[in-house]
């Protein structure tokens, strides 16, 4: 089998290119391949889908490990690459906006799994997107921004720790599985990657209802710098001495700042606010 060099620059000689404007770069590395593919999850009758298959280099290193994949790329002229490449396949390629992507119509009641190098700029979004169909997936092996996987897997106390921290830790077992350099890819981005794995289950012992849970996430993020009091009080439109009263009465300073909460300081703290 050719190399992922090989493939790629085979493909770019014939007249493949990247689309700037969709955020387009091709992975080279068989080494970054290789660890993307240990680091899924992988059964034979496990539904697979990829996001942004590009010009298939990862897509035909997965294929022949499922029964069945789906491949969802937006851009038309990857897919005919990909339907001459990876023909005689079980893959179905799916011409879609995948933030518009229903995994239900792909699999049924099925739980299956995900594989992504995400589009940088709609990486939260589609992310989001997904973790709201955690019902039928089980996990995502997803190649993201460094600046945004170090968002995701920050612990409470870090700069970097916030309200995608959160969103994903509540719903995700993150694991960080490698740095990805510029190098790694044609052409080469500006940015560091970050290959990551999330592990889908409920957050262990999450009690309050959500929509108030990241009203108060959200209000209590609105202003990093300031208190968690100052924070509060603007966000959720309250007086101060209220505020200072519930968060007393809650056992939390308002001296504190958001980035120090963890999840189940938040959770009582929407208790606190309800």
């Amino acid at each position: 089998m050719e190399s992922a060099a090989e493939y790629t620059q085979r493909l770019v000689k014939n007249g493949a290119r990247a689309h700037k404007s969709m955020g387009q770069v091709f992975l080279m590395s068989d080494e970054v391949i290789d660890r993307i593919v240990s680091a899924s999850t992988l059964e034979p009758d496990v539904p697979l889908v990829e996001i942004g298959p590009g010009l298939g280099v990862l897509t035909r290193i997965l294929a022949p490990r499922v029964h069945k994949m789906w491949a969802v790329e937006l851009d038309n002229h990857k897919i005919g690459i990909l339907n001459k490449e990876l023909s005689g396949q079980s893959i179905e390629i799916v011409n879609q906006d995948a933030l518009k992507l229903d995994l239900f119509e792909l699999w049924g009641e099925k739980k299956g799994y995900l594989v992504g190098n995400l589009p940088y700029y709609i990486t939260s979004p589609l992310i989001m997107h997904f973790l709201e169909q955690a019902d039928r997936l089980s996990g995502m092996t997803i190649m993201v921004q460094k600046e945004v996987a170090d968002r995701i897997a920050a612990p409470p106390g870090s700069k970097t720790y916030g309200v995608l921290s959160i969103a994903v830790q509540i719903s995700a077992q993150v694991t960080k599985v490698m740095d990805v350099l510029p190098s790694a890819f044609w052409p080469a981005p500006k940015v560091t990657s970050a290959v990551i794995r999330l592990d889908l289950r409920p957050y262990p012992g999450f009690n309050v209802d959500k929509k108030s849970f990241f009203r108060v996430v959200k209000a209590a993020f609105s202003q990093r710098r300031k208190t968690l009091g100052n924070s509060l009080t603007g966000g959720l439109g309250l007086k101060k001495e209220e505020v200072i009263e519930r968060m007393q009465g809650a056992g939390i300073s308002d001296g504190r700042r958001a980035e120090s909460l963890s999840i189940e300081e938040f959770q009582v703290l929407t208790k606190a606010f309800q």
